[in-house]
């Protein structure tokens, strides 16, 4: 973890420019191609969502633009950052779920699978938001259909910094599974470059 100078970072007026915005994040929806991955999570037995949360994480882990955060009016970059997910009930809820990443899948998989059972024998929200490590990357799923946009909520506070990503459900175009993606983040701490860089590392890592 390191504190970033503002006064000689090259992303000094950015950073001011658009901190003074009630609402500065800024994103974009994109497709990847999770053919190998879905045919790979399929093969092993194991969860696809894992599967690709997991690679989500690594791609997450790789930008470091996407590691920063505000801190007591201080930007911090820091060394990791680790893992928010809504998670579904039979009921039709959600609860937040929040586990430390780790770059070891076997790793990962358990303490995701840890969170999963907790939330599903739980209700309502379960972890606030207000007690969650600001090192964290907040994502959703939305299994049921596919989307070329989205809108989350937002509190309009200019502080508010951690990344938000959606996934979707997958569909097949040209014999590719096809899954559409949604990243947003602080714009006076990302930009689209940053962004794309995520997407890229995301696609290599579900190609492997």
């Amino acid at each position: 973890m390191k504190v970033i100078d503002i006064e000689s970072w090259n992303r000094k007026e950015h950073f001011e420019f658009f901190s003074k915005m009630k609402s500065p994040y800024f994103g974009f929806t994109t497709e990847v191609d999770c053919t190998k991955a879905y045919e790979k999570a399929k093969e092993n037995g194991i969860s696809f969502f894992a599967y690709y949360l997991y690679k989500s994480m690594v791609a997450i882990n790789s930008v470091h633009e996407l590691k920063l955060r505000i801190v007591d009016g201080e930007v911090i970059q820091f060394d990791e950052v680790h893992v928010g997910s809504t998670i579904g009930r039979e009921d039709g809820t959600f609860g937040f779920s929040f586990f430390h990443y780790s770059e070891d899948f076997e790793t990962f998989n358990e303490r995701l699978q840890d969170q999963i059972k907790t939330v599903q024998n739980s209700t309502g929200l379960g972890i606030s938001n207000d007690v969650l490590p600001i090192n964290h990357i907040r994502h959703t799923t939305i299994p049921w259909s596919s989307f070329t946009t989205i809108l989350h909520p937002t509190n309009f506070d200019p502080k508010e910094c951690i990344p938000k990503i959606a996934f979707g459900k997958f569909s097949v175009k040209d014999g590719k599974k096809m899954m559409p993606v949604s990243i947003e983040a602080h714009h006076g701490l990302a930009d689209g470059l940053h962004l794309a860089k995520y997407f890229e590392a995301f696609q290599r890592e579900l190609d492997q």
